[in-house]
């Protein structure tokens, strides 16, 4: 491992862990960056991992495949990781990674369950960059939006309402083992592998709501089911939740994912006393009448830019603070906390969610090691 901190010209030895389609997505904005060396892959298919190893010029021998590739690749000299496996996997190999000395960088859910939330958070506090790839709060339409709600721009707050919406991906019957659940999304149909539709998707519109109330919600009430035809897997498809914050302040979350042609929108909607705003990861945002009216804008596509090149900088200011951390746990929590109040049908405390340190487990028999 080099010190830190490094010159502004040095490359950091990245390695990569999941080589599907987000992280080939993502294996392209590092290269671009210029500020990194690709020098490791991981996939537990190690196809797949030769594969993106030859689009992105990575030697063969560093390519690895399997359950414990990831541990080959913590090896092999890198200096930081990006993950980009089925979340359920982020804890453990976070705390691999931070073991080997590396910094990390994640995506949104950070965990599926709350202990793995928790552990991201400790992990945040060790001397290295732990960084989460939060989008829609670096959007600058978004943030100059956010800003004039700050400034009073609504006037009081009287409620936000998320919205998670899309088509659902593949949910074919399951086999023998869990292997073919990891393939092409199928993971996301599954609690313990994707943390449910309203942690792998709705998580990003959760995450803008928290960003305007300041805070995590206090406690949950909901109701959800599943809709699609022929279900195999445990996900719900259909989520109404009503979060209450400590101020009295109302979050109504409303999930969908069924393949009925309804657009694919995560959209954070705030209502005030005297002007009303929305926030988006697609589209356009906006604050309509009041002192602070703004047209607003498109959303730009740069926000996996933005954070790529925000985690080279931490990287080379030996910047340990990791600011995108927290927010990112708790809108996790907020999540989780959700998929638990609607699929029990009953209102859920976050305290209670906290205390009950409910952990998702996996079957991981008879895959390859």
């Amino acid at each position: 491992m080099r010190p830190f901190p490094m010159s502004s010209s040095s490359k950091i030895k990245l390695g990569l862990i999941g080589c599907g389609e987000r992280g080939h997505q993502l294996a392209s904005l590092f290269k671009e960056h210029g500020g990194y060396e690709l020098h490791a892959l991981a996939d537990y298919f190690a196809e797949v991992a030769q594969e993106t190893g030859k689009t992105f010029g990575v030697e063969p021998s560093r390519c690895y495949g399997g359950l414990n590739g990831y541990k080959k690749l913590l090896a092999s000299g890198v200096e930081a990781v990006a993950l980009e496996t089925p979340p359920c996997f982020f804890p453990e190999h976070a705390a691999a990674a931070m073991a080997a000395n590396c910094h990390v960088f994640l995506a949104l859910p950070v965990a599926v369950d709350a202990p793995g939330c928790l552990h991201i958070a400790a992990l945040a506090k060790q001397k290295r960059c732990v960084f989460v790839d939060t989008q829609i709060t670096t959007d600058p339409t978004n943030i100059e939006v956010a800003q004039r709600i700050r400034d009073g721009g609504l006037g009081k707050l009287a409620f936000i309402n998320t919205v998670g919406c899309g088509g659902g991906k593949s949910d074919p019957p399951k086999t023998a083992t869990i292997e073919s659940r990891l393939r092409e999304g199928v993971w996301m149909a599954d609690v313990a592998l994707g943390g449910g539709r309203i942690a792998c998707f709705d998580v990003h519109a959760l995450e803008a709501a928290l960003w305007i109330a300041g805070g995590r919600p206090v406690s949950a009430i909901g109701k959800s089911r599943i809709c699609r035809l022929e279900p195999h897997g445990d996900m719900n498809d259909v989520t109404e939740v009503i979060y209450e914050f400590a101020d009295g302040l109302i979050l109504n979350h409303c999930s969908q994912a069924l393949k009925n042609n309804a657009p694919e929108r995560l959209t954070c909607a705030v209502f005030g006393q005297s002007a009303n705003a929305e926030i988006n990861y697609w589209g356009r945002s906006f604050l309509k009448g009041g002192p602070k009216h703004f047209g607003g804008g498109p959303v730009d596509a740069d926000g996996p830019k933005r954070s790529v090149a925000a985690f080279h900088k931490a990287i080379i200011e030996n910047d340990f603070s990791n600011p995108t951390v927290a927010r990112a746990v708790d809108a996790t929590l907020t999540a989780i906390l959700g998929r638990e109040a609607a699929a029990r049908g009953a209102r859920l405390t976050m305290e209670e969610l906290l205390k009950e340190n409910k952990r998702l487990e996996l079957n991981l028999k008879g895959l390859n090691a």
